[in-house]
Protein backbone atom coordinates (compact mmCIF):
# COMPACT_ATOMS: atom_id res chain seq x y z
CA UNK A 1 0.00 0.00 0.00
CA UNK A 2 3.06 2.58 0.75
CA UNK A 3 4.54 1.58 -2.63
CA UNK A 4 0.93 2.33 -4.00
CA UNK A 5 0.70 5.98 -1.97
CA UNK A 6 4.44 6.58 -2.83
CA UNK A 7 4.04 5.86 -7.11
CA UNK A 8 0.74 8.15 -6.70
CA UNK A 9 2.75 11.24 -5.34
CA UNK A 10 5.34 10.73 -7.71
CA UNK A 11 3.28 10.88 -10.61
CA UNK A 12 1.53 14.16 -8.70
CA UNK A 13 5.10 15.46 -8.19
CA UNK A 14 5.88 15.14 -11.95
CA UNK A 15 2.70 16.43 -13.21
CA UNK A 16 2.79 19.32 -11.03
CA UNK A 17 6.62 20.40 -12.36
CA UNK A 18 5.37 19.59 -15.64
CA UNK A 19 2.86 21.89 -15.32
CA UNK A 20 4.39 24.82 -13.15
CA UNK A 21 3.58 27.34 -16.53
CA UNK A 22 0.24 25.97 -17.07
CA UNK A 23 -3.00 26.26 -15.00
CA UNK A 24 -1.74 23.73 -12.50
CA UNK A 25 -3.08 20.40 -11.53
CA UNK A 26 -6.85 19.83 -10.69
CA UNK A 27 -7.77 17.16 -8.09
CA UNK A 28 -10.63 16.26 -5.91
CA UNK A 29 -11.30 12.90 -4.01
CA UNK A 30 -14.76 10.99 -3.19
CA UNK A 31 -15.92 9.43 -0.49
CA UNK A 32 -17.76 6.45 -1.54
CA UNK A 33 -19.36 5.63 2.00
CA UNK A 34 -20.62 9.06 2.01
CA UNK A 35 -22.07 8.41 -1.43
CA UNK A 36 -23.65 4.63 -0.62
CA UNK A 37 -25.19 6.38 2.04
CA UNK A 38 -27.14 8.95 -0.07
CA UNK A 39 -28.03 6.55 -2.95
CA UNK A 40 -31.76 5.95 -2.00
CA UNK A 41 -31.87 2.73 -4.41
CA UNK A 42 -28.92 1.53 -2.79
CA UNK A 43 -30.16 2.22 0.93
CA UNK A 44 -33.69 0.80 0.26
CA UNK A 45 -31.72 -2.30 -1.22
CA UNK A 46 -28.84 -2.44 2.14
CA UNK A 47 -31.99 -2.43 4.57
CA UNK A 48 -33.72 -5.28 2.88
CA UNK A 49 -30.25 -7.15 2.94
CA UNK A 50 -29.97 -5.97 6.46
CA UNK A 51 -33.61 -7.41 7.15
CA UNK A 52 -32.47 -10.70 5.84
CA UNK A 53 -28.93 -11.13 7.42
CA UNK A 54 -30.97 -10.74 10.84
CA UNK A 55 -33.06 -13.25 10.27
CA UNK A 56 -30.28 -15.61 9.22
CA UNK A 57 -28.42 -14.67 12.33
CA UNK A 58 -32.29 -15.43 14.14
CA UNK A 59 -32.25 -18.95 12.63
CA UNK A 60 -28.42 -19.57 13.68
CA UNK A 61 -29.47 -18.70 17.13
CA UNK A 62 -32.34 -20.96 17.40
CA UNK A 63 -30.02 -23.66 16.09
CA UNK A 64 -27.55 -22.98 18.76
CA UNK A 65 -29.99 -23.18 21.54
CA UNK A 66 -31.40 -26.64 20.28
CA UNK A 67 -28.03 -27.93 20.05
CA UNK A 68 -27.37 -26.51 23.86
CA UNK A 69 -30.43 -28.11 25.26
CA UNK A 70 -29.59 -31.11 23.57
CA UNK A 71 -26.23 -31.02 25.12
CA UNK A 72 -27.77 -30.37 28.37
CA UNK A 73 -30.16 -33.01 28.11
CA UNK A 74 -27.33 -35.67 27.24
CA UNK A 75 -25.21 -34.43 30.62
CA UNK A 76 -28.23 -34.47 33.13
CA UNK A 77 -29.94 -38.02 31.32
CA UNK A 78 -26.31 -39.69 30.82
CA UNK A 79 -25.92 -41.72 33.72
CA UNK A 80 -29.43 -43.39 33.13
CA UNK A 81 -28.30 -44.04 29.32
CA UNK A 82 -26.56 -46.65 27.86
CA UNK A 83 -23.37 -47.00 26.12
CA UNK A 84 -24.89 -46.96 23.16
CA UNK A 85 -27.64 -44.43 23.32
CA UNK A 86 -24.81 -42.02 24.38
CA UNK A 87 -22.88 -42.28 21.22
CA UNK A 88 -26.32 -41.63 19.16
CA UNK A 89 -26.74 -38.15 21.38
CA UNK A 90 -23.38 -37.26 20.39
CA UNK A 91 -23.20 -38.08 17.31
CA UNK A 92 -26.65 -36.13 16.84
CA UNK A 93 -25.23 -33.36 18.44
CA UNK A 94 -21.99 -33.50 16.39
CA UNK A 95 -24.32 -33.86 13.23
CA UNK A 96 -26.15 -30.64 14.28
CA UNK A 97 -23.09 -28.93 15.25
CA UNK A 98 -21.77 -29.14 11.90
CA UNK A 99 -25.18 -28.06 9.88
CA UNK A 100 -24.76 -25.37 11.92
CA UNK A 101 -21.24 -24.52 10.65
CA UNK A 102 -22.08 -24.75 7.40
CA UNK A 103 -25.19 -22.95 7.59
CA UNK A 104 -22.83 -20.32 8.88
CA UNK A 105 -21.04 -20.69 6.23
CA UNK A 106 -23.58 -20.70 3.51
CA UNK A 107 -25.01 -16.96 5.09
CA UNK A 108 -21.92 -15.42 6.29
CA UNK A 109 -18.92 -17.21 4.62
CA UNK A 110 -16.41 -14.75 2.47
CA UNK A 111 -18.50 -16.24 -0.61
CA UNK A 112 -21.52 -16.59 1.72
CA UNK A 113 -25.31 -15.34 0.70
CA UNK A 114 -24.06 -11.94 2.36
CA UNK A 115 -21.13 -11.27 0.76
CA UNK A 116 -22.73 -12.11 -3.20
CA UNK A 117 -25.70 -10.76 -2.50
CA UNK A 118 -23.95 -6.81 -1.45
CA UNK A 119 -21.52 -7.02 -3.86
CA UNK A 120 -24.69 -7.56 -6.21
CA UNK A 121 -26.45 -4.48 -4.97
CA UNK A 122 -23.34 -2.09 -4.10
CA UNK A 123 -21.67 -2.82 -8.25
CA UNK A 124 -24.44 -1.07 -10.25
CA UNK A 125 -23.88 2.06 -7.80
CA UNK A 126 -20.24 1.79 -8.24
CA UNK A 127 -20.50 1.50 -12.16
CA UNK A 128 -23.35 4.57 -11.84
CA UNK A 129 -19.88 6.84 -9.55
CA UNK A 130 -17.68 5.60 -12.27
CA UNK A 131 -19.42 7.02 -15.14
CA UNK A 132 -20.39 10.16 -13.33
CA UNK A 133 -16.69 10.70 -11.95
CA UNK A 134 -15.48 10.43 -15.56
CA UNK A 135 -18.33 12.73 -16.87
CA UNK A 136 -17.14 15.31 -14.05
CA UNK A 137 -13.63 14.60 -14.59
CA UNK A 138 -14.14 15.68 -18.50
CA UNK A 139 -16.36 18.62 -18.09
CA UNK A 140 -14.56 20.00 -15.42
CA UNK A 141 -11.36 18.91 -16.61
CA UNK A 142 -10.03 17.43 -13.49
CA UNK A 143 -6.45 15.38 -13.62
CA UNK A 144 -6.88 13.45 -10.44
CA UNK A 145 -9.68 11.92 -8.81
CA UNK A 146 -9.30 9.87 -5.38
CA UNK A 147 -11.39 7.52 -3.57
CA UNK A 148 -11.25 8.64 0.11
CA UNK A 149 -12.59 5.38 1.60
CA UNK A 150 -10.21 2.87 -0.83
CA UNK A 151 -6.78 1.49 0.88
CA UNK A 152 -5.37 4.53 -0.23
CA UNK A 153 -4.28 7.22 2.71
CA UNK A 154 -5.17 10.50 2.50
CA UNK A 155 -3.39 12.08 5.40
CA UNK A 156 -5.54 15.34 5.11
CA UNK A 157 -7.72 16.40 2.54
CA UNK A 158 -9.63 19.95 2.15
CA UNK A 159 -13.55 19.87 1.81
CA UNK A 160 -13.12 22.17 -1.52
CA UNK A 161 -11.91 19.27 -3.11
CA UNK A 162 -14.75 16.66 -2.44
CA UNK A 163 -17.14 16.23 -5.10
CA UNK A 164 -19.05 13.49 -3.50
CA UNK A 165 -22.44 15.80 -3.76
CA UNK A 166 -21.85 15.98 -7.21
CA UNK A 167 -21.44 12.39 -7.60
CA UNK A 168 -24.77 11.95 -5.47
CA UNK A 169 -26.92 14.60 -7.68
CA UNK A 170 -25.52 13.05 -11.20
CA UNK A 171 -26.68 10.02 -9.88
CA UNK A 172 -30.00 10.80 -8.35
CA UNK A 173 -30.46 12.87 -11.88
CA UNK A 174 -29.92 9.73 -13.78
CA UNK A 175 -32.78 7.95 -12.05
CA UNK A 176 -35.40 10.45 -12.10
CA UNK A 177 -34.75 10.69 -15.64
CA UNK A 178 -35.22 7.17 -16.46
CA UNK A 179 -38.24 6.91 -13.99
CA UNK A 180 -39.81 9.86 -16.32
CA UNK A 181 -38.56 7.51 -19.02
CA UNK A 182 -40.50 4.12 -17.93
CA UNK A 183 -43.70 6.18 -16.78
CA UNK A 184 -43.84 7.50 -20.79
CA UNK A 185 -42.44 4.53 -21.89
CA UNK A 186 -45.92 2.58 -20.39
CA UNK A 187 -48.02 5.09 -21.33
CA UNK A 188 -47.43 4.59 -24.82
CA UNK A 189 -47.25 1.00 -24.72
CA UNK A 190 -51.08 1.27 -22.96
CA UNK A 191 -51.68 3.33 -25.67
CA UNK A 192 -50.79 1.03 -28.51
CA UNK A 193 -52.11 -2.02 -26.48
CA UNK A 194 -55.40 -0.16 -26.39
CA UNK A 195 -55.06 0.84 -30.24
CA UNK A 196 -54.52 -2.76 -31.13
CA UNK A 197 -57.33 -4.09 -28.96
CA UNK A 198 -60.00 -1.47 -30.92
CA UNK A 199 -58.60 -2.91 -34.20
CA UNK A 200 -59.02 -6.59 -33.25
CA UNK A 201 -62.08 -5.98 -31.99
CA UNK A 202 -64.66 -4.10 -34.60
CA UNK A 203 -67.89 -3.53 -32.11
CA UNK A 204 -65.40 -2.24 -29.44
CA UNK A 205 -64.19 0.01 -32.60
CA UNK A 206 -67.74 1.30 -33.21
CA UNK A 207 -68.29 1.74 -29.42
CA UNK A 208 -65.28 3.80 -28.95
CA UNK A 209 -66.40 5.70 -31.67
CA UNK A 210 -69.92 6.45 -30.69
CA UNK A 211 -68.35 7.41 -27.13
CA UNK A 212 -66.31 9.58 -29.09
CA UNK A 213 -68.74 11.55 -31.12
CA UNK A 214 -70.74 11.93 -27.62
CA UNK A 215 -68.11 13.46 -26.26
CA UNK A 216 -67.42 15.89 -28.65
CA UNK A 217 -71.10 16.61 -28.68
CA UNK A 218 -71.31 17.21 -25.37
CA UNK A 219 -68.21 19.20 -25.48
CA UNK A 220 -69.57 21.11 -28.31
CA UNK A 221 -73.26 22.02 -26.40
CA UNK A 222 -71.29 23.07 -23.29
CA UNK A 223 -69.05 25.14 -24.98
CA UNK A 224 -72.22 26.90 -27.42
CA UNK A 225 -74.04 27.31 -24.03
CA UNK A 226 -70.49 29.25 -22.76
CA UNK A 227 -70.89 31.25 -25.46
CA UNK A 228 -74.45 32.15 -25.27
CA UNK A 229 -74.35 33.38 -21.48
CA UNK A 230 -70.86 35.48 -22.38
CA UNK A 231 -73.18 36.73 -24.97
CA UNK A 232 -75.90 37.71 -23.29
CA UNK A 233 -73.90 38.98 -20.18
CA UNK A 234 -72.19 41.58 -23.45
CA UNK A 235 -75.41 42.52 -24.26
CA UNK A 236 -77.00 43.43 -20.72
CA UNK A 237 -73.53 45.40 -20.07
CA UNK A 238 -74.61 47.91 -23.04
CA UNK A 239 -77.52 47.99 -22.92
CA UNK A 240 -76.97 49.25 -18.95
CA UNK A 241 -74.02 51.61 -20.06
CA UNK A 242 -76.50 53.34 -22.76
CA UNK A 243 -78.97 54.00 -20.64
CA UNK A 244 -76.95 55.20 -18.29
CA UNK A 245 -75.38 57.23 -20.83
CA UNK A 246 -78.46 58.98 -21.54
CA UNK A 247 -79.53 59.35 -18.30
CA UNK A 248 -76.55 61.63 -17.96
CA UNK A 249 -77.59 63.29 -21.04
CA UNK A 250 -80.92 64.40 -20.38
CA UNK A 251 -79.68 65.80 -16.76
CA UNK A 252 -76.83 67.72 -18.05
CA UNK A 253 -78.29 68.72 -21.45
CA UNK A 254 -76.17 67.50 -23.88
CA UNK A 255 -75.77 64.23 -26.21
CA UNK A 256 -72.89 61.98 -24.76
CA UNK A 257 -70.80 60.95 -27.38
CA UNK A 258 -69.79 57.35 -26.97
CA UNK A 259 -66.32 58.53 -27.45
CA UNK A 260 -65.98 61.26 -25.56
CA UNK A 261 -64.02 61.11 -22.09
CA UNK A 262 -66.59 61.17 -19.51
CA UNK A 263 -66.06 57.39 -18.38
CA UNK A 264 -65.34 58.56 -14.54
CA UNK A 265 -69.04 59.84 -15.08
CA UNK A 266 -70.56 56.83 -16.28
CA UNK A 267 -68.65 54.88 -14.13
CA UNK A 268 -70.50 57.31 -10.85
CA UNK A 269 -73.81 56.21 -12.15
CA UNK A 270 -72.98 52.82 -13.04
CA UNK A 271 -72.07 52.83 -9.76
CA UNK A 272 -75.36 54.30 -8.74
CA UNK A 273 -77.43 52.07 -10.66
CA UNK A 274 -75.63 48.63 -9.21
CA UNK A 275 -76.35 50.24 -5.44
CA UNK A 276 -80.22 50.70 -6.43
CA UNK A 277 -80.56 47.35 -7.80
CA UNK A 278 -78.95 45.74 -4.94
CA UNK A 279 -80.87 47.62 -2.47
CA UNK A 280 -83.96 46.31 -4.80
CA UNK A 281 -83.10 42.98 -4.42
CA UNK A 282 -82.59 43.14 -0.99
CA UNK A 283 -85.49 45.02 0.02
CA UNK A 284 -87.01 41.85 -2.29
CA UNK A 285 -85.19 39.40 -0.10
CA UNK A 286 -86.83 40.92 2.94
CA UNK A 287 -90.06 40.76 1.45
CA UNK A 288 -90.28 37.53 0.81
CA UNK A 289 -88.67 36.66 4.22
CA UNK A 290 -91.38 38.45 5.83
CA UNK A 291 -93.86 36.79 3.74
CA UNK A 292 -92.72 33.28 4.49
CA UNK A 293 -92.85 34.14 7.92
CA UNK A 294 -96.43 34.99 7.97
CA UNK A 295 -97.08 31.88 5.91
CA UNK A 296 -95.63 29.57 8.75
CA UNK A 297 -97.41 31.56 11.44
CA UNK A 298 -101.11 31.03 9.42
CA UNK A 299 -99.64 27.89 9.44
CA UNK A 300 -98.83 27.41 12.91
CA UNK A 301 -102.12 28.89 14.05
CA UNK A 302 -103.97 26.41 11.65
CA UNK A 303 -102.15 23.72 13.53
CA UNK A 304 -103.26 25.14 16.85
CA UNK A 305 -106.67 25.45 15.99
CA UNK A 306 -106.83 21.90 14.73
CA UNK A 307 -105.76 20.78 17.95
CA UNK A 308 -108.15 22.44 19.54
CA UNK A 309 -110.75 21.30 17.92
CA UNK A 310 -109.35 18.21 17.82
CA UNK A 311 -109.48 18.23 21.84
CA UNK A 312 -112.79 19.76 21.86
CA UNK A 313 -114.18 16.94 19.99
CA UNK A 314 -112.38 14.14 22.12
CA UNK A 315 -113.84 16.02 25.29
CA UNK A 316 -117.18 16.19 24.12
CA UNK A 317 -117.20 13.01 22.30
CA UNK A 318 -116.21 11.58 26.66
CA UNK A 319 -119.10 13.46 28.06
CA UNK A 320 -121.73 12.03 25.66
CA UNK A 321 -120.74 8.36 26.54
CA UNK A 322 -120.15 9.84 30.21
CA UNK A 323 -123.90 10.56 29.88
CA UNK A 324 -124.91 7.51 27.79
CA UNK A 325 -123.65 5.27 30.93
CA UNK A 326 -125.48 7.40 33.88
CA UNK A 327 -128.62 7.00 31.72
CA UNK A 328 -128.08 3.17 31.20
CA UNK A 329 -127.24 2.98 34.79
CA UNK A 330 -130.23 5.02 35.90
CA UNK A 331 -132.58 2.82 34.09
CA UNK A 332 -131.42 -0.22 34.86
CA UNK A 333 -131.55 0.84 38.67
CA UNK A 334 -135.03 1.86 38.00
CA UNK A 335 -136.07 -1.78 36.38
CA UNK A 336 -134.65 -3.79 39.17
Amino acid sequence: MKKIFLFVITIVATNLSSAQSKAGVKIGYIDMDYILENVPDYKEAATQLEQKAQKWKQDIEVKKNDISKLKEGLKNEKALLTKELIEEREGEIKFLEAELLDYQQKRFGPRGDLAIQKESIIKPVQDQVFNAVQDIAEAKQYDFIFDKSSDLTMLFSAKRFDISDQIVRVITRAEKREELSNKKRKALEEKQEKQDEIADNPGLAERQRLLDEKKALRNKVIEDRRNSAAQKKREYEEKRKKLLEERAGKKTGTTIDSTSSKQPVIDTQLENFNKVENKKIALDSIKKAREAARLKTIEDNKKAFEARKKALEEKKKKVQEEREAAAKKAKETKTN
